[in-house]
Order: C-alpha cells, then sequence, then structure tokens
C-alpha cells in the first residue's frame, strides 16, 4: 500500500510553516492550523506520532528544530511514510552539508521546492538516492564532500539511464589511484546468564560493512562460510568442499545492489557495489555462539548494613586476541553508602547515580580471569527493609578479529574489465549487546 500524501509541511517549533507542498486537492489549506491546535497545543504532542483527525491522518517527526508532517485523506502505509521522511532528510544533509535544521530550510527555499517535485509526484515517493538526483538537480546548497576520499574523475552519466537502470546506485566512470576495498563484520551479542553460568537466552546479531573505492564498475563476489553456500559450492563442483567449521545464517536480509536470483540460485553474494561506505548485509546467529566472556558472581547479604560482592571474569576467545574497554556493572541496593575494592585488574568504584559498583579493564587478553571483591556498607534505616530483586550484571566489551558466530569470509573476488589489482582490507569486531548474568 503506498502513501498517497496529500500535503507535506515543515514546521517549526512555534508551528510556523516554514515550507509545504500541496500534491492532492483533497485536503483544505487549513490542515496546519488542525495539526497545531489539535496536537501542538496539547500534551500529545511526543506520545504518537500517527493522529487522526476528521477525516485526515497526520504522520509528523521531528528532527532538530523541524517537524515534518504528512497530511493523507486516504488509508496509507504508515511505515513507508516515515521511511519516507528519513530518506528525504538524509537526501537534504546531503545537500547542505549535513545539517538539517529551521535555519538550513530558510537558506535553500528554492532547492528544497525543486527536491519536493522530484521525490514525490501526486503524493506517491519517487527516486530518493542523494547520487543519482544529484545529477541532474544540480544547484547546490551548504554542501560538503560525500567522501574524504575523493574520486580523480566523476564524468556525469546519462541521468536517465541512472534512474531506469539497474545499477542506479553507481555512476558510471569512477577513477581510483588506488583501488581497495574494507569489509568490516561486526557481531553484537545478546546473553542472559543464570548466576551458576547456564544460558538462558543468546543469540548474535551482526552485519557486513563495506567501504569501496574502486575504478570502473566492478563485480565482487563474496564468499562466506555459511553452510547453505558451501553445501551449494559443493553441488555445482561436484566434489566435496574442505570448509572447516560452518555456520547457519538466519533472518538475512541483503543491500539492494546484491544479485538475489544469483543468491539463490548459487547462494554466493555477487553485487556491483556503490561507491563509498555501505552496508552489504545483516544476519542473526542463534546456534553454536561462541560467548567471549563467562562471569560467576557471588554476592552475599550480611545483616542489614554489610554485602560481599565477588565477581570472577574468564575470557573465553584465543590467548593471542585481547577485549578493550571492558566494563562490568553489579547492580547493588539503593541504600548503599560506600564500597571498598580490591581487582586483580584495571579499576572498581561505586557509582550511586546507577546504583552500581562499576569495573573497568582497559585491555582484556584471552584465555585468562580477573576478579573483583568488594565489601559493600548499607546504610541502616529504621523502616523495614525491602527485598531486594537483584538486577543483573551488565558487561560491556569490544573484541577485535574475533566473532561469535564463527562467521568468516572465504573469500572476496573483485572483476573489472579492465584488470587491475585491488587491495581487500578484512576486519572483524564482536561487542557486547545486551549482555548480562543474573546474580
Amino acid at each position: 500500500m503506498p502513501v498517497a500524501a496529500s500535503a507535506v509541511y515543515f514546521l517549526n517549533l512555534r508551528g510556523d510553516v516554514l515550507i509545504n507542498r500541496l500534491y492532492r486537492d483533497d485536503v483544505g489549506g487549513n490542515m496546519v492550523d488542525a495539526f497545531r491546535m489539535h496536537i501542538m497545543q496539547t500534551k500529545e504532542l511526543g506520545t504518537c506520532p500517527v493522529r487522526q483527525i476528521g477525516g485526515c491522518s497526520f504522520f509528523y517527526m521531528r528532527i532538530s528544530n523541524v517537524y515534518i508532517v504528512i497530511v493523507v485523506s486516504t488509508n496509507a502505509n504508515v511505515a513507508c511514510a516515515f521511511k519516507f521522511v528519513v530518506e528525504a532528510v538524509a537526501l537534504f544533509k546531503s545537500y547542505f552539508g549535513g545539517s538539517f535544521d529551521e535555519d538550513a530550510i530558510r537558506n535553500n527555499f528554492v532547492l528544497i521546492y525543486e527536491l519536493l517535485d522530484e521525490i514525490m509526484d501526486f503524493g506517491y515517493p519517487q527516486n530518493l538516492s542523494p547520487e543519482i538526483l544529484k545529477l541532474y538537480i544540480t544547484q547546490e546548497g551548504v554542501r560538503s564532500p560525500f567522501s574524504s576520499k575523493q574520486p580523480l574523475d566523476k564524468p556525469v552519466p546519462n541521468a536517465t539511464l541512472q534512474v531506469t537502470g539497474a545499477v542506479g546506485w553507481r555512476r558510471e566512470g569512477l577513477i581510483y589511484k588506488k583501488n581497495e576495498v574494507f569489509l568490516d563484520i561486526v557481531e553484537s551479542v545478546n546473553l542472559l546468564m543464570s548466576s551458576k553460568g547456564s544460558v538462558l537466552r543468546c543469540d548474535v546479531t551482526g552485519k557486513v560493512l563495506m567501504k569501496c573505492f574502486l575504478s570502473g564498475m566492478p563485480d565482487l563476489k563474496l564468499g562466506l562460510n555459511d553452510k547453505i553456500g558451501l553445501e551449494k559450492e559443493s553441488q555445482l563442483k561436484s566434489r566435496p568442499t574442505k570448509s572447516g567449521k560452518t555456520i547457519e545464517l538466519d533472518d538475512v536480509t541483503f543491500h539492494q545492489c546484491v544479485n538475489l536470483t544469483r543468491f539463490n540460485s548459487e547462494k554466493t553474494v555477487s553485487f556491483v557495489p556503490p561507491d563509498g561506505e555501505f552496508e552489504l548485509m545483516k544476519y542473526r546467529i542463534t546456534e553454536g555462539v561462541n560467548l567471549p566472556f563467562r562471569v560467576l558472581p557471588t554476592i552475599k547479604e550480611l545483616g542489614r548494613t554489610r554485602m560481599e560482592v565477588n565477581v570472577k571474569v574468564k575470557s573465553v576467545f584465543g590467548a593471542k586476541m585481547f577485549a578493550l574497554g571492558v566494563v562490568i556493572k553489579v547492580p547493588v541496593p539503593k541504600q548503599t553508602a560506600k564500597a571498598s575494592f580490591q581487582v586483580t585488574s584495571g579499576r572498581a568504584k561505586y557509582n550511586p547515580s546507577i546504583d552500581s559498583l562499576v569495573w573497568k579493564i582497559k585491555k582484556f587478553p584471552g584465555q585468562t580471569e580477573s576478579t573483583m571483591s568488594a565489601e559493600v556498607e548499607l546504610i541502616s534505616t529504621i523502616a523495614e527493609k525491602k527485598s531486594w530483586t537483584r538486577p543483573p550484571i551488565q558487561m560491556e566489551f569490544q573484541v577485535p578479529m574475533f566473532t561469535a558466530s564463527g562467521l568468516r569470509v572465504r573469500f572476496l573476488k573483485v572483476w573489472e574489465k579492465s584488470g587491475y589489482n585491488t587491495v581487500e582490507w578484512v576486519r572483524y569486531i564482536t561487542k557486547a549487546g545486551s549482555y548480562e548474568i543474573r546474580c
């Protein structure tokens, strides 16, 4: 279901109309007055971004000090409307040098009207790609370079071909002195562990980030150690593949540049990449997760005024690796007065603003363990002591060159008709998502 917007308004925080565009004649010009009276002047402005007034629906979002309001008079796709707003703001920022606020709008009225005519036709969203629109809307606002590393030569291709062609995310004729590809696999580990060390819930969410500085129109092929892809490769080669450990990827989503037909038939990730930085794919892992840390806490309440806290943290990843920025937050009761610590590494202190003992370790080597012992003094109260619910221990960390899922890049091939040489860089990093241990 499309958006079918009747009007788009840009308002400041006082409710003044900065700029607006009417796409249909099924709503009156007083719609913005209804928005100001029934939404902005009430306390309901921040409660729900979708409101119905009379026969019209208002979808609104605040960006900096500007409200963007879409008015529709028919049944419309709300998610599509907000997706349009997000991408439109990204487009405006690319023209305005990275800023979008009331001043940027006032300084670029003519450019915004021209863009609004291009990105929405009779209320239906159209192409919002900055790379494509900049090919034929050449008027400049406050512009900044697209990347710190710019091509030497950027001839302007035929705009119609770019808009209607199969490769609308990349312009032709790019030339670089040094052709490089940077690939980062970034994973977040989500864990809930019992105080005895048993895993109650665990999964990994990951994404493959790429930064391409390649000349011409290259074709890339990425090989991972996923189980389905390796089995398909083995069938096509009619011989077993020496793959080592394989993993099963769940909930995989790709960037629009990936050839889905080829992926469905060959299970290979083939694509013509956009220029610069982009997110190639996202995935989730629920089986066979390699936990980077195990935490064993022991908390004893000694009467009404004392507690003993002992926490042992063991790194499970390889001995040649190390974690950075390790933070362990151990919750304590609100009536905590002070705490004294003994730690084998790092530093620990009591943070009353979050009611936690905060233990920080800058660098945590693999296959090692550290301990923290703390004596906590509590304030004695006359009132009856309420039972302490013991919130879970929370942990933060980053482990370079380690993947909790076991995902690995087997190959990254770059082919371009001119046959130039490329340099490929691959990095891995695992960080904490919601990493919690019950105590």
